[in-house]
């Protein structure tokens, strides 16, 4: 096998050895091929090796690439990586890996090699070191350490750990000899060639018995003696540095230094402690100079420190110190727990039950406030830690250890005046923005009391007089709420899934609050005589008005209740914003989603002292679609929409920040009450629903076509860039979910003249047969398709077959819908079918016992919206759910991905269909290509 070894490459595939010298950094590492493979000749020397032959072994010479340490280091730390490096190669990798960190944390000794060579060696090791290097020799296989040792004796090879050890040595005698080495280490060590140093044996003696008899030492702040008296210059002392002696191998014996130096120690330690300890010292020293003046005395035992030595202490330099092995303790007086937190709290004279909180316009005051083991200073204590210039104070007869920081916000406490709905925000979530940075926020008095009474349980109320029905437990909850919320100032968005009887319970949210304003709905046109009908039923003798059509007005206006549609709000929003209203409510609130329309902006132009949003689904794409909602009930709340993503929306989408994810949902949870059909308690209300999917092949001709375009479009898309990108991939994925629904709808072929329609499609001939079923069982059934070419296609198909049935889209006349609604409701016509976005939501259509779904929507909620018109309150018997999916198409892997994304629908997150454009060619080819099935 030949292996070519190119300048600057891994040679992964090569098996790693070292080779040491007798003075370490003339070590060499070499890489040879344990398999026989040949290596470029002009690259190559001669490696004695022992191999395996038979049964034993035998000596051999083999070609190999010979590298110096500092050439083998990069190639050794990139192979550690490496999948396909060699074993031996990766172990060497490790070793090179921990040989760079020791050197990083100074962990070099000076010294002399056996010869009597400069040679700086890795130490002193800590335990953890010599575990390190033990389990690197452990996985060392025999290549590794193939080159056999000296001599005509035995056939042996080198031990692994005593190699590893050798090559940490080389590693470290590498390194330090650099330009600057002569002038920080002395010129013998800074030099690349050997120096013979023949009179250094009893100085290297002394460092070596130092270094490694297993000592180390730590340094015990003392501040006994803390502003007691000065020394030279003025320099105030501070306090002291006691030495400590700690034994590395036995970790409880820990005794002060001038315990050592009076002999008191000697048993436990050793005879050699004193020198280990007085060599310790001087090490440190080079880590925190101040230690010089230690490393002088004949017993070093006590630093006295100033206040700048002090400062430095507690701050970067026992962090050096500890890098350098060398620990700081604190007295165990000294206070370390000296917090602050930014509270907010309301101006004086404001009330302090929570109540009319926002009927004012007074700004809230917004300060740091310090505290002490989590007691609050008082303004005095506060002061003098202002005035403090020094790392350690006095405070409450203590010794507290001082940020710099804290005493910056000492110094500077008022953080400015916040408007009452940011400072709910920050009480909501107990965190703000200060500079940049955040932190801890804590409200107080009656802004505190007014975030108690948010976030308590709700406790259910009583029904109002006047309406005509019972309410369930759930109902009554929802009620409460929004009577809470609705008195306070505050709106809400009423998120019950659909058919849970949000429209009761904003009724007798009307009733409740008895005022004189009318209350304005704001809903789609197929959703006025629903609203009517409901408001006539459950509040009798409460007028309602339709303000729709060419005659609407709203002259003689005395109360109760005004139905609207989203595009008459849109166009008459000046009228409506000069009449007076108690409350505006927004059903199927998901309409005014995107903030910028200009139906949102109508209707945020409408006064109202109470705002509540309906819907379903808060959230079908992403997080500023929340944001729009709740801006409008409760404006402000979320702040602008450019700082709402980039603090909120864009960390919890991207799943980076679980702290964001339940910093929003402390923010958003008092002003959205979230209920499903799966909660307990509403369960037993409804009756069992069956959901099945419905595996449909494609006929040939649809296979035909949907490979064709997935071969033409990818061509495409693979050569497009941007938003032309972008365009290209959603009308691809449109092109395939037609031809899975139908070739005609794609072709665009009309329906009237198109033969042999149900032969065309797999779906349409699996719609046949359960729609055969569902009649024969004298049932009804809804049929529900996002295209209303489709579903005008069904809708013929099925009148030839003398299927009694309607069709229900966005431009269906609203009489017509409502007539449409009864002849379903009474039977007169079992299947309806009706377009996904424009009969998903409002309709109640209890009738139904099957729900089919012929094409999948990208988002599961909207699904599960429009399954809600008949799985919902007041349907009694069993509801089954169809779903059609053709087989090894995109509609397979996207009902693979809704069931991922439910999850996220359920935490009020999604991405969208427009997440898919930003998938890879190979990512998007994955998803269209046609597979096939077993």
């Amino acid at each position: 096998m030949a292996v070519q070894v190119a300048e600057g490459s891994v040679p992964v595939r090569l098996a790693a050895v070292f080779v040491p010298a007798p003075v370490p950094r003339q070590g060499r590492v070499a890489f040879w091929d344990p398999e026989g493979g040949s290596l470029p000749s002009d690259t190559t020397e001669e490696l004695t090796v022992v191999r395996r032959h038979g049964p034993g072994v035998r000596r051999g010479t083999v070609p190999a690439v010979s590298l110096t340490v500092a050439e083998a280091l990069p190639l050794l730390a990139r192979a550690r990586r490496d999948p396909a490096a060699h074993p031996a190669t990766a172990c060497w990798g490790a070793a090179a890996l921990h040989a760079l960190r020791l050197v990083a944390r100074g962990r070099l000794l000076p010294g002399l090699s056996p010869e009597g060579y400069d040679a700086w060696r890795a130490g002193p090791l800590e335990p953890d070191d010599i575990t390190h290097l033990r389990a690197v020799a452990a996985a060392l296989p025999y290549e590794g350490h193939a080159v056999p040792l000296p001599g005509k004796g035995p056939l042996l090879l080198p031990e692994p750990e005593a190699l590893v050890r050798s090559f940490l040595d080389a590693v470290a005698d590498t390194l330090p000899r650099t330009p600057a080495a002569a002038h920080t280490a002395g010129r013998p060590f800074a030099a690349h060639e050997p120096q013979r140093l023949p009179l250094a044996h009893d100085w290297a003696a002394e460092v070596a018995a130092g270094m490694d008899a297993g000592v180390r030492i730590s340094l015990r702040l003392d501040l006994s003696a803390y502003d007691l008296f000065d020394e030279g210059e003025g320099a105030r002392r501070a306090g002291a540095a006691v030495v400590q002696v700690h034994s590395l191998a036995d970790p409880t014996l820990v005794v002060d230094a001038a315990e050592l130096w009076a002999g008191e120690a000697d048993a436990a330690f050793g005879p050699r402690a004193r020198v280990d300890a007085a060599l310790a010292v001087r090490r440190a020293a080079r880590v925190w100079p101040p230690l010089d003046r230690l490393s002088e005395q004949e017993a070093p035992d006590v630093l006295a420190l100033s206040e700048d030595e002090l400062t430095d202490l507690l701050g970067v330099a026992a962090t050096r110190l500890s890098a350098a092995g060398v620990a700081v303790h604190w007295p165990r007086d000294l206070a370390q727990d000296l917090t602050a937190a930014a509270v907010v709290r309301p101006a004086p004279g404001s009330a302090t039950d929570g109540t009319g909180f926002f009927e004012g316009q007074d700004l809230l005051q917004f300060r740091w406030q310090l505290a002490l083991g989590g007691d609050p200073l008082t303004e005095a204590e506060m002061d003098a830690l202002a005035e403090a210039h020094r790392p350690v104070v006095r405070l409450r007869d203590r010794w507290v250890l001082v940020d710099p920081a804290l005493v910056r916000k000492a110094r500077k406490r008022e953080l400015g005046l916040l408007d009452p709905v940011d400072a709910l925000s920050v009480a909501l979530t107990g965190s703000a923005e200060v500079d940049g940075e955040t932190v801890e926020a804590v409200p107080v008095g009656a802004l505190a009391a007014l975030r108690d009474r948010l976030t308590a349980g709700i406790v259910p109320v009583e029904p109002p007089p006047g309406l005509a029905a019972r309410l369930r437990d759930y109902q009554l909850r929802g009620l409460a709420w929004l009577d809470l919320m609705t008195s306070l100032g505050l709106g809400g968005c009423l998120a019950d899934d659909m058919g849970l009887g949000k429209t009761v319970t904003v009724i007798a949210l009307h009733l409740r609050r008895s005022r004189r304003e009318p209350t304005l709905v704001v809903c789609p046109a197929s959703l006025l005589g629903n609203w009517q009908r409901e408001i006539t039923r459950f509040a009798p003798g409460v007028p309602v008005r339709r303000f729709h059509g060419p005659e609407r007005t709203l002259d003689g206006l005395d109360g109760g209740f005004v139905l609207t549609t989203y595009g008459t709000m849109r166009t008459a929003a000046p009228r409506l914003a000069g009449q007076t209203w108690g409350l505006v409510v927004a059903d199927e609130a998901q309409h005014v989603k995107n903030p910028y329309s200009a139906t949102a902006k109508a209707l945020r132009t409408i006064p109202s002292p109470a705002r509540v949003a309906l819907t379903g689904t808060p959230v079908e794409n992403n997080l500023s679609e929340l944001w729009a909602l709740l801006d409008w009930t409760t404006p402000g709340l979320l702040g602008p929409l450019k700082s709402f993503r980039a603090r909120h929306a864009r960390a919890v989408e991207n799943g980076e920040d679980t702290q964001a994810v339940e910093r929003l949902a402390r923010l958003v949870r008092p002003f959205l009450l979230r209920r499903k059909k799966s909660d307990p308690g509403i369960v037993p209300e409804l009756p069992p629903k069956t959901e099945t999917d419905h595996p449909v092949p494609l006929t040939r001709e649809q296979a035909a076509l949907y490979e064709a375009v997935v071969r033409e479009s990818m061509l495409a898309i693979e050569t497009a860039e941007g938003i032309a990108r972008r365009g290209m991939v959603l009308k691809l994925l449109g092109s395939l979910k037609q031809i899975c629904d139908h070739p005609v709808l794609y072709l665009k072929e009309d329906t009237r003249t198109a033969a042999g329609l149900a032969v065309r499609s797999g779906k349409l001939a699996l719609l046949d047969e359960l729609l055969d079923t569902v009649l024969a069982e004298d049932g009804s059934a809804l049929v529900f398709t996002q295209y209303v070419g489709m579903a005008r296609l069904i809708t013929a198909h099925l009148a030839s077959r003398a299927v009694p049935v309607d069709l229900l889209h966005g431009g269906t006349p609203v009489p017509e819908r409502e007539r449409m609604v009864d002849r379903f409701q009474s039977g007169a016509t079992p299947v309806l079918v009706l377009s996904l976005k424009a009969a998903g939501t409002g309709l109640n259509l209890t009738r139904a016992g099957h729900v089919i779904h012929v094409d999948r929507w990208w988002n599961p909620a909207v699904e599960e919206q429009a399954t809600d018109r008949a799985y919902r309150i007041g349907q009694t018997q069993p509801v089954q759910v169809h779903r059609l999916i053709t087989e090894g198409t995109v509609e397979d892997r996207i009902a693979e991905m809704l069931e991922a994304k439910r999850a996220l629908a359920d935490a009020i997150l999604g991405s969208g269909e427009s997440a898919l454009t930003e998938l890879t060619d190979r990512e998007l080819s994955d998803l269209v290509s046609l597979r096939g099935t077993a």
